[in-house]
């Protein structure tokens, strides 16, 4: 679609824009303040955390859809729900995840218009655009509504259990790292280097729900998840080089540590993310390395081979005794390269 003259027109980005926005641009920001009945300084810091642009006070950018936005979110807070200084993060953790939903759609629907363009050899009309939004938005609609009850289904048990703050719990937090990424993305094309990170988050999205984990967040090169339990962290931080090696790719490492953290606007937060995140620097290809806590949860079973390497200096951590998790069926200490108890972590792979 790089040819303008396949590209939709001005008519049908407005008539696009309207079917999403529920209808034309008709406000200003000062005047959707006022019918919400919302200072014009709050309307303007909720819609930056959305993760908008500003618009100048004489722009008529904003739609019905807006003001009705508004009175729902003043409903919340006047119902206690949302409270008066939260009101902003939970926009700007709502526009963020929803921002990399709507641009994964967008180009779901380039796509499309562009493989109509193909096969006609004229770009889409108004008519044509409209109708298969109109036709695709409500099953998107349905299908995130689904995935959404269902999330929430999921920690119906940790709302109920919940004895004290409903943001501090007790995980295993776990990082997974791509090993010389950057070195190796820099000989990538754009089509290749994309579909080797779909690959990735494909992978350690399938391995971690299987075992009951939580995917908190991905980058290019690595993932931060979560699991309930030590074992379900193990499994995980076993499975998921594994599942991942090809000779294609670059080698995976993990490293995860169990402890108290604050998950917020969902994010996590600890001393123990960090430790985790230290713990796969220092790991070699294909290993998993955990800190003590997760260690000592895992040798009370007779599952997994739990080794104490070395202690090193990393920073924030002046003494920090790194454990090796394995399969119980490795019958020598040598895999991954850990053939003694000596552990230097200038020896362990580097990006």
């Amino acid at each position: 679609m790089d040819d303008p003259e396949s590209l939709p027109g001005p008519d049908t980005r407005e008539a696009l824009e309207q079917l999403l926005l529920g209808g034309p641009r008709r406000y200003t920001r000062l005047e959707v303040g006022a019918r919400a009945g919302m200072p014009p300084e709050r309307t303007l810091r909720l819609w930056r955390a959305l993760g908008f642009p500003d618009a100048a006070d004489d722009d008529r950018a904003f739609t019905d859809a807006d003001i009705a936005a508004l009175d729902v979110l003043s409903t919340l807070i006047d119902s206690g729900f949302v409270g008066p200084g939260s009101e902003a993060s939970i926009a700007r953790a709502m526009g963020q995840s929803l921002s990399r939903l709507a641009d994964w759609q967008t180009d779901m629907l380039a796509d499309s218009f562009a493989r109509s363009a193909e096969r006609t050899g004229r770009a889409v009309g108004t008519e044509e655009a409209v109708a298969a939004a109109q036709e695709l938005l409500p099953r998107l609609r349905e299908v995130q509504d689904y995935v959404w009850r269902r999330h929430l289904a999921a920690n119906v048990d940790r709302l109920l259990a919940a004895s004290g703050p409903g943001d501090r719990r007790e995980l295993a937090v776990g990082f997974a790292d791509l090993v010389g990424y950057t070195s190796r993305s820099r000989g990538m094309g754009g089509r290749e280097l994309g579909a080797m990170v779909e690959d990735f988050e494909s992978t350690a999205a399938e391995v971690i729900a299987r075992h009951h984990g939580r995917v908190v967040k991905t980058v290019g090169d690595g993932v931060l998840f979560t699991a309930a339990s030590a074992t379900d962290a193990a499994e995980i931080g076993l499975e998921l080089p594994a599942a991942w090696d090809a000779a294609e790719r670059p080698p995976l490492r993990v490293g995860a540590a169990y402890g108290a953290v604050l998950t917020r606007l969902g994010d996590v937060y600890s001393p123990v993310v960090n430790l985790a995140s230290r713990l796969t620097s220092l790991a070699r290809p294909g290993a998993l390395l955990v800190d003590r806590e997760l260690a000592d949860r895992l040798r009370a079973t007779e599952d997994y081979r739990v080794r104490p390497l070395r202690r090193v200096s990393v920073r924030g951590y002046d003494h920090l005794q790194p454990w090796l998790v394995r399969r119980p069926k490795h019958a020598t200490d040598d895999e991954h390269g850990y053939d003694d108890d000596a552990f230097d972590p200038e020896d362990g792979p580097t990006d």
